[in-house]
Parts: C-alpha cells; sequence; structure tokens
C-alpha cells in the first residue's frame, strides 16, 4: 500500500512538474494551478507514504524516479536534448533507486 502511495505522488509531482513547463512562468493559469495542484498532491500522498516507509529510502526514490521520468519526458516529447550522457545519468538513477531497494530489504 505504501509503495502504491509513492507511486501516486511521484506521478502528481511529474505531472505538476511537466505542467510547471507550461506555465511561462507562472504566467498562464491553468498550467499554474495544475502545478500547485499536482505538489499538493504528491506532499499529501508522500506524507501518507512515510507513516510505513522509511523517509531516507521514500524520499531518495520519490525525488530519483521523479527526476528520471521528466528528464525522460523533456527529451521524449519536450524536444530537449537527447545525448548518450543523459540517457546513462537516467540509468543511473534508476540503479540507484533499485540499489536503495534491496538495500531496505534485508
Amino acid at each position: 500500500m505504501a509503495y502504491g502511495l509513492l507511486a501516486a505522488a511521484i506521478a502528481a509531482e511529474v505531472a505538476g512538474t511537466t505542467a510547471m513547463k507550461y506555465s511561462e512562468g507562472f504566467t498562464r493559469l491553468w498550467p499554474s494551478l495544475a502545478t500547485v495542484i499536482g505538489y499538493v498532491i504528491a506532499f499529501a500522498l508522500l506524507a501518507q507514504a512515510l507513516k510505513t516507509l522509511s523517509v531516507g529510502t521514500a524520499y531518495a526514490i520519490w525525488a530519483g524516479v521523479g527526476t528520471a521520468a521528466v528528464a525522460a519526458i523533456g527529451m521524449l516529447f519536450l524536444h530537449e536534448s537527447t545525448s548518450p550522457v543523459k540517457i546513462a545519468g537516467i540509468a543511473l538513477v534508476v540503479a540507484g533507486v533499485v540499489v536503495l531497494n534491496l538495500g531496505g530489504a534485508h
């Protein structure tokens, strides 16, 4: 259950960050509202997940997966530059999240 809440928190944070790109510095109403709503939902769900997950692991997963997802969205859908170095960086973030999970399971 806690990992489901964490996954939903990550999705809300990614949606909020993506909407922020379209807010044009918070000058456009609807993307700005989507950003605020996304972050409020993300933090509320993260707080619920932290009731049972360790804060270090949960936050690392939330930040790492969110960062990797936003970077991938930027490259795939927002026409940001793609390079082998960026792809390797995303892979390293994902690998770090996997290692954290494996280390926390023992």
